[in-house]
């Protein structure tokens, strides 16, 4: 007589549970589709609540990230860049014309150098910006109207800071020889009216537009906060799929949606959309309400940004783990995406400046048509339809997912996570 056969308990087994998930899917009891999408959304936020990673990316991250680059960019532009003086004439007037150079917002004298090699050591050793060389003689030469050089030299490793040295730099070199000049016509009995058209003939009326200070925290945060707020939406979306495949619960996750993947999706995502509606909303509140950032563009575009912003940052995380249904490979990809818009976003550099397969590359960024909205209808006040083509670009990020609905619901189902 044979022993009974395991293999058939074993099989007799596995039958019984594909019935029962299936009468548990089935079952009246479970409800229509806001009951299904109600116990996923309980689901997600205790999930949500019970991993710390969420609660880290999703609301300490963004927020310090906030409050770190608006407090560091507080003076709007950067102060006192350190320069140096190399002064081997060391009279009166080129003492008179080194006070103004440090009386300059943007440039503090920290040192005098007795050569230029010295100097050009300091600058090489990141000590000073840029120095000014005065040689001797420089004095004798202004009043007798000859030509003098004075030379200057600026370091643009860091080109915030040497731009705005250079500037100065070449603003004091200019006035030394028109200070000498003003000198000059006065005692010979001209009026002050004929001295300033002589000078200066022609007169710049400046007027910079939409941000009158020139403030770099204005346009550079406006940018980096909500791209890094992007990544890390990014990386979420990508994580709590990932992670279904990962610890073998996305069948679970699916029978509880009745096996449809839009309602799985909807109440899977829609905690984490109302968190990161919410940082949003604090960031644009806190920018543009307690710090003041211009936005003719009114409070309903910006809050129709912040839905934007949110809902084509989870769509595109949906795509690529639709495309490639991995934890780690869905999150390297996002993160790099993430990191290139950076570049792409146009802040920086201008996207019309780079070559063409850039700028044609650039339309596949969510955050250069985050910025370009930004820009064309919140800080310029235009209205949306002349920024249409990039309100539509976020609107289809957005739907991407609908393409990786089928390819998400069979990798639930059938993948073998591989770590």
């Amino acid at each position: 007589m044979k022993p009974p056969s395991w293999e058939g308990a074993v099989m007799t087994e596995k039958v019984m549970d594909n019935e029962q998930l299936e009468q548990e899917t089935t079952h009246p009891l479970n409800g229509g589709v806001g009951v299904r999408l109600c116990r996923i959304m309980l689901r997600e936020s205790h999930r949500l609540l019970k991993n710390p990673i969420y609660g880290f990316c999703m609301v300490v991250f963004p927020v310090l990230v906030t409050l770190f680059f608006t407090s560091m960019m507080s003076d709007g532009q950067p102060l006192d860049m350190p320069v140096g003086i190399v002064d081997h004439d060391n009279t009166t007037t080129t003492r008179s014309l080194l006070r103004r150079l440090d009386a300059f917002q943007n440039s503090e004298i920290v040192a005098s150098y007795p050569t230029v090699a010295e100097a050009r050591r300091a600058i090489q050793e990141n000590h000073i910006y840029g120095f000014l060389y005065i040689p001797k003689g420089t004095t004798d030469a202004l009043l007798s109207s000859r030509q003098p050089q004075i030379s200057f030299y600026y370091s643009l490793a860091s080109i915030t800071a040497g731009s705005l040295v250079f500037k100065d730099l070449k603003t004091i070199s200019t006035l030394g020889s028109a200070a000498v000049g003003q000198a000059t016509m006065r005692a010979k009995g001209f009026s002050d009216t004929q001295i300033q058209a002589f000078m200066q003939p022609i007169v710049v009326d400046l007027h910079p537009l939409n941000n009158p200070w020139i403030n770099y925290n204005m346009y550079l945060s406006t940018m980096l906060i909500p791209g890094l707020m992007m990544l890390f939406m990014f990386l979420i979306t990508a994580y709590s799929l990932g992670t279904e495949l990962k610890f073998d619960t996305g069948k679970e996750w699916l029978s509880m949606a009745g096996n449809n993947m839009l309602l799985a999706l909807t109440g899977k995502l829609l905690p984490q959309t109302l968190v990161f509606l919410a940082i949003t909303f604090f960031y644009e509140y806190y920018v543009f309400g307690v710090l003041g950032y211009p936005h003719p563009g009114g409070v309903l575009m910006m809050v129709l940004l912040g839905v934007l912003h949110v809902q084509a940052s989870q769509g595109f995380g949906i795509f690529i783990f639709g495309l490639m249904p991995s934890l780690r490979m869905s999150m390297s990809i996002c993160s790099l995406w993430a990191v290139l818009g950076f570049s792409m976003a146009g802040s920086a550099f201008p996207i019309i400046g780079m070559d063409e397969p850039l700028q044609a590359l650039s339309w596949l960024f969510p955050l250069r048509h985050y910025y370009m909205l930004y820009q064309i209808c919140v800080f310029n006040g235009y209205p949306l339809l002349e920024a249409w083509f990039h309100f539509a670009a976020l609107l289809g990020f957005a739907l991407l997912p609908w393409l990786v609905l089928k390819k998400i619901k069979n990798a639930m189902l059938t993948y073998v996570y591989i770590p």
